[in-house]
């Protein structure tokens, strides 16, 4: 599916094919999760989960942000399809979270955990078997004092550490309403078996999420940063050029970048267009936004928003009768239904208790047809909450092939879902691998050939709200029973192409053929 132009094909009164629906079966009750997002105004914003499989069974265990409350560690006690059971355990124990994201920090084959946190941030070495040991301070990284919001990595071209982003919200030592104060954003770049200390990305305007994305299929990913409006004076939203071993430096629209000023509050990334570059969702309040660029071909990071003309603005409910304007949080791009087009699933809340914004917020589905139009599907498919959410994560959490979905919710436990649907399309799921540094390749791209057409996939740690998860790759494939795949490995070496069998999982090690993985019982 091609947007020429980009708008030229979402027209008025154009024919839609409705999507096949999911079901969604809550478990909130029973899959054990008790965390709660708590606090007052310090933890507005935030409220984030990470998944990724500590425990080393190939399940996604949770780590639940707990705001002034304590967080939560919970290991995935799912079997194979069933119910979602999770036990909490007492591997860490901190307060103050905002956020996580997984990532192999020293590249040893056990994922670490960066929690993002009101005052100092910390870095956790995993040990394996849900086990963790806090090694800010050895691997010479500066926490900083600050209200932590966004976060992103990459491994930068020769680097065996990663670059971390750090992305700050307001001064949380100031006023409740400090306008314009927000605080630096920090790139900490490797410095031998560890960080040197946080460059200053300035200007900095109160960001909320950030991605580092190969916007431009160059091979050097720059850093995209979403950024508050509310709390900032001359900002806007931001593209800097992340270049190894020189200071960064932001996109000016004398290159074509243009000036767009929203409450940013989540970033998403897919190619939905089929041209090989990425699309990105931008949360707000109000109006959503979905860019694209406007042309590929020129090299520049010009972008136009398409979102009216898609049907992805959500701009306020869709059920439940309050008709105020919607206050949007973490957005994922995901195949839910497994018909081989990404749909985007955006959490929703308001910020409190704001009058002009919807009370009764509904999370959206939004799901792609095939014309390329998004259609809203979360109340038929049950997980329209009128919670006050904040971070999400959607992913498979019991193996089964469908993904499910978890969200935090601010002042209450957060709720899951588990995919009750019978299986409707076919499906793939696969994990990265290489050796020395960045075993999990982050920032690889995945290519499928299905039904004679190219899909590209990116792996990359950061974006959403808060909210990030290292694991399995999940691949909707409709209705074909086999596809060919290959991988643009970091740095640039592309793969051999592979026949993948549909409904399955697999490693894909480099300079290896693909290996098969079940899990056990």
């Amino acid at each position: 599916m091609k947007w020429p132009g980009a708008l030229a094909v979402l027209v008025a009164g154009a024919a839609q094919a409705d999507p096949v629906v999911p079901q969604f079966t809550e478990e909130t009750a029973s899959a054990g999760l008790g965390t709660i997002y708590d606090g007052d105004w310090q933890f507005m914003v935030g409220g984030g989960v990470a998944g990724f499989d500590c425990s080393g069974n190939g399940f996604p265990d949770l780590f639940l942000s707990g705001g002034a409350g304590p967080s939560g560690l919970y290991r995935n006690l799912s079997a194979q399809g069933g119910a979602l059971v999770f036990e909490r355990t007492d591997a860490i124990d901190l307060e103050g979270v905002t956020g996580a994201y997984p990532l192999d920090i020293d590249s040893d084959g056990v994922t670490d955990l960066v929690v993002l946190r009101q005052g100092s941030n910390r870095l956790l070495r995993g040990l394996g078997d849900c086990r963790f040991e806090d090694m800010t301070e050895e691997w010479g990284f500066d926490g900083g004092d600050a209200w932590s919001t966004a976060f992103a990595a990459i491994w930068e071209a020769g680097a065996d550490w990663p670059t971390l982003a750090i992305g700050n919200y307001i001064d949380r030592h100031e006023d409740l309403f400090p306008w314009g104060s927000c605080t630096e954003n920090w790139l900490h770049r490797p410095e031998g078996q560890g960080f040197a200390p946080p460059l200053a990305l300035t200007p900095s305007h109160c960001a909320l999420s950030m991605l580092f994305t190969d916007w431009n299929r160059s091979g050097q990913p720059a850093l995209r940063v979403s950024n508050d409006r509310e709390y900032y004076r001359g900002g806007q939203e931001q593209l800097w050029q992340i270049a190894p071993g020189q200071p960064p430096r932001l996109y000016t629209e004398d290159e074509g970048w243009q000036q767009l000023r929203i409450w940013g509050m989540g970033i998403a990334a897919a190619d939905l267009t089929g041209d090989g570059f990425p699309e990105y969702a931008l949360t707000s309040m109000a109006d959503n936004k979905l860019q694209t660029l406007r042309d590929p071909a020129s090299g520049r990071p010009d972008y136009i928003d398409i979102a009216f003309a898609a049907g992805a603005t959500a701009h306020r409910p869709y059920t439940g009768g309050d008709i105020r304007p919607s206050t949007a949080w973490h957005a994922q791009f995901a195949d839910v239904n497994n018909d081989g087009r990404r749909d985007l699933f955006i959490a929703k809340g308001n910020v409190a208790e704001m009058p002009d914004f919807a009370a009764d917020d509904p999370n959206n589905l939004l799901l792609q047809s095939s014309d390329g139009l998004m259609v809203e599907a979360g109340d038929r498919a049950g997980v329209a909450s009128m919670e006050v959410a904040r971070g999400a994560l959607v992913l498979d959490l019991n193996l089964d092939g469908q993904l499910d979905l978890v969200v935090v919710n601010r002042w209450r436990g957060p709720q899951i879902w588990r995919q009750s649907s019978a299986p409707g399309g076919n499906w793939l799921q696969i994990r990265l691998a290489q050796e020395g540094a960045n075993r999990d390749a982050v920032g690889a791209v995945v290519q499928v050939l299905r039904d004679g057409v190219l899909e590209w996939h990116d792996l990359a740690v950061g974006g959403g709200h808060a909210s990030g998860a290292l694991g399995w790759l999940h691949i909707g494939l409709g209705a074909a029973d086999r596809v060919d795949l290959r991988v643009i490995w970091p740095g640039g070496e592309v793969g051999p192409w592979h026949e993948m069998q549909a409904n399955g999982f697999a490693i894909l090690r480099r300079g290896d053929a693909p290996e098969n993985w079940q899990p056990d019982g």
